[in-house]
């Protein structure tokens, strides 16, 4: 059976698959990233998985992976295969493409951001699905964005499209990691939002998910500090599509699987704010914390049809 390997790897685990060409998960494992052992530990954690990934299929399949496609978080030259930089897995100018194409045979391997490749399957397979514009962002730890058109993720000139969360919201807010102060993501992420609702309820160990559920119960603090997420995140959104005038708005994340605590109050702030833009349709993303994974399996697929058309 023909089928692709596809390797999603996050700061803390590591999602791993066999996708066949119709884009169906034929097998499934996890590994654990191990960053503690350091980046060259890291590096070769990865090539193990895909070599084990290789010879499952060998032996299941009948025949070797035609391809494999991996997405790592940092900064990427998708085109030259370098994962360049990742500060929660410290590596640097890693030539992953050329790495694992050696560890597995010589198949073609694609690399792609994490994110950006998220952001593909959300739009081809996921909740995008027959939108020929859309945008993707994560709300997790930080914030990112996907640009999706006509099928395929906008990377801009140097590799940085989508970068929302960068969007500087209130001048005058945190100081961000960038550099910056008030960016969005310093506002409207899981994080910021455990932050501030940790300090409102006074318990040091509450997170958004606890803040959520405190806005369920009716409590005014709570309702307060969700409330101005959701305005910061609006007003983020409203610069995202007067610039890219998407059609459709996939928010996802640990902060999107509130629901309609989130998306009720989400959808009315946007549509407060817009004026003469076109209102997307804001939707929850679909395919949770599979869409790495799934992703990556399109970027592999997707290089072998460049190559066979080439």
């Amino acid at each position: 059976m023909k089928h692709v390997i596809a390797l999603d790897v996050g700061g803390t685990g590591m999602k791993a698959a066999l996708v066949g060409a119709d884009g169906a998960l034929l097998h499934e494992a996890r590994r654990a990233t191990g960053r503690e052992r350091g980046p060259d530990a890291v590096v070769e954690s990865i090539l193990a998985f895909a070599a084990d990934l290789r010879a499952y299929g060998e032996e299941h399949f009948g025949e070797s992976a035609l391809a494999a496609g991996v997405a790592v978080p940092g900064i990427v030259d998708a085109e030259k295969g370098i994962a360049v930089y990742a500060a929660n897995l410290g590596w640097r100018d890693v030539p992953m493409r050329q790495l694992l194409g050696e560890r597995l045979g010589g198949v073609p391997v694609a690399l792609g951001h994490d994110v950006r490749t998220g952001g593909l399957a959300e739009g081809r397979i996921g909740a995008g699905q027959g939108a020929d514009r859309f945008l993707f962002i994560p709300l997790g730890t930080g914030i990112a964005g996907a640009i999706g058109i006509a099928g395929a993720i906008e990377e801009g000139a140097h590799g940085y499209a989508g970068e929302i969360g960068h969007i500087v919201i209130r001048p005058d807010g945190p100081d961000c990691g960038c550099g910056q102060r008030g960016c969005l993501e310093t506002l409207a992420s899981a994080s910021a939002v455990s932050r501030a609702w940790a300090a409102a309820s006074g318990d040091p160990k509450a997170d958004a998910a606890d803040c959520a559920k405190a806005v369920e119960s009716g409590d005014p603090k709570a309702a307060e500090v969700w409330q101005n997420a959701v305005d910061a995140l609006a007003a983020g959104l409203v610069t995202a599509l007067t610039l890219l005038d998407p059609r459709t708005l996939i928010i996802g994340g640990g902060l999107a699987e509130a629901g309609e605590t989130l998306f009720t109050p989400l959808r009315a702030a946007v549509e407060e704010r817009v004026t003469f833009q076109k209102l997307p349709h804001i939707v929850p993303a679909a395919l949770g914390d599979t869409a790495g994974c799934l992703g990556a399996g399109l970027l592999a697929w997707d290089l072998l049809s460049t190559e066979v058309s080439a």
